[in-house]
């Protein structure tokens, strides 16, 4: 069997791959030249581009597994792919720690003034004064969507003294406070949170989840922490909430359009942005390259 690596993925998961189907690397190839030899192969490995769409997958007979190195399947139309009888696998587990991680830096950054503070001493303004923040000890983390990355943020902030509170409708109560958060609607959430994580897929349901009228029952002083999809904040919304005072501030690994070259949300000195870069470390990236290695020769053996 073939496999056709189109991503970029870690060496590990290559070499598992070479010891059970002919693999092909190619990194970064387009869309035109996947349509003209995706027919070869028997299974394809992508992380978050390229995207597997209809017309790939149609052209793709003999086609039998579509694997996303990574959490989300945005770039892969699974429908289809299930219409047609191929299997879709990815490695959500793989990269949970440190999206988890870069969540807590980003309340911190947003908490704390970080990367402000950052941006004047680099510019030789000492403004120490305009810098004071808030703690996050004692406060109330609200996390929408309690899963592996959920609960790990939630273990990070209890260790800082925060008061977890979480929604999530598939789990039971029970499963929620087994994690060690309160479970809790989504409107209560919004209403009593100090801090806003959000880890949900992108799907119609949570699109603009939160909008003018989730900011407008917010406290004020609130900080939003969005590390899932872009398209699960308004943010257009988030800016006006922003301009209004009711957010002190936002820290977002992720945008409606990326990379965000026009987005107002580039005016605003209390918002952190990062690069759509929860994964992207050494450890997440090997464990998504054998995983996503692991679940192709599942798939097909």
């Amino acid at each position: 069997m073939k496999i056709l690596v189109a991503s970029d993925i870690a060496e590990e998961g290559i070499s598992k791959l070479k010891k059970e189907f002919e693999v092909d690397v190619k990194k970064g190839i387009s869309k035109e030249e996947i349509m003209s030899i995706i027919e070869n192969y028997d299974g394809v490995i992508i992380r978050s581009k390229p995207n597997i769409t209809e017309d790939i997958i149609k052209k793709g007979k003999n086609l039998k597994v579509v694997a996303r190195a990574g959490v989300g399947l945005d770039n892969v139309d699974v429908t289809c792919c299930q219409g047609c009888g191929i299997k879709v696998v990815n490695s959500p587990q793989a990269s949970s720690e440190s999206v988890a991680e870069l969540a807590f830096g980003l309340m911190l950054a947003v908490s704390r003034n970080i990367a402000r503070a950052d941006r004047l001493t680099r510019e030789k303004r000492w403004e120490k004064k305009s810098l004071m923040g808030y703690e996050l000890n004692g406060k109330t983390l609200g996390i929408v969507g309690f899963g592996r990355i959920g609960r790990n943020i939630g273990r990070m902030a209890k260790a800082c003294g925060m008061n977890l509170i979480a929604y999530d409708p598939p789990l039971t109560e029970e499963q929620i406070r087994a994690g060690g958060a309160e479970p809790v609607n989504l409107q209560k959430l919004i209403e009593t949170s100090d801090v806003i994580t959000l880890h949900v897929p992108l799907m119609p349901s949570t699109r603009h989840m939160i909008s003018d009228k989730q900011f407008e029952m917010m406290k004020n002083n609130v900080i939003i922490i969005n590390t899932s999809r872009g398209g699960i904040i308004d943010e257009d919304a988030l800016c006006r909430a922003m301009k209004s005072g009711k957010v002190l501030g936002a820290g977002l690994d992720v945008f409606e359009e990326e990379p965000p070259l026009n987005s107002k949300l580039l005016e605003f000195d209390n918002v952190v942005l990062t690069q759509h870069i929860g994964a992207s470390t050494h450890e997440a990236q090997k464990r998504a390259g054998i995983m996503i290695a692991d679940e192709v020769i599942k798939a097909l053996k």
